[in-house]
């Protein structure tokens, strides 16, 4: 599963409103390799889940 976001700082923030809610951090948000930004979590039924900003893909 994965969620996009308009940027790298709403990456931070829905993870942090994620791990508040319960869910695990299973990777810190970081820089990728592609010129993205992203981390994962899993959600308290286990599916794991990745929060990804695309500096190259319009979400408007």
């Amino acid at each position: 599963r994965a969620h996009h976001v308009g940027a790298a700082e709403a990456v931070d923030a829905a993870m942090g409103v994620a791990v508040a809610a319960g869910a695990t951090l299973v990777k810190e948000p970081e820089e990728v390799f592609w010129g993205g930004y992203s981390g994962y979590f899993s959600d308290p039924d286990g599916y794991l889940w990745e929060l990804a900003y695309n500096p190259f893909t319009d979400l408007t």
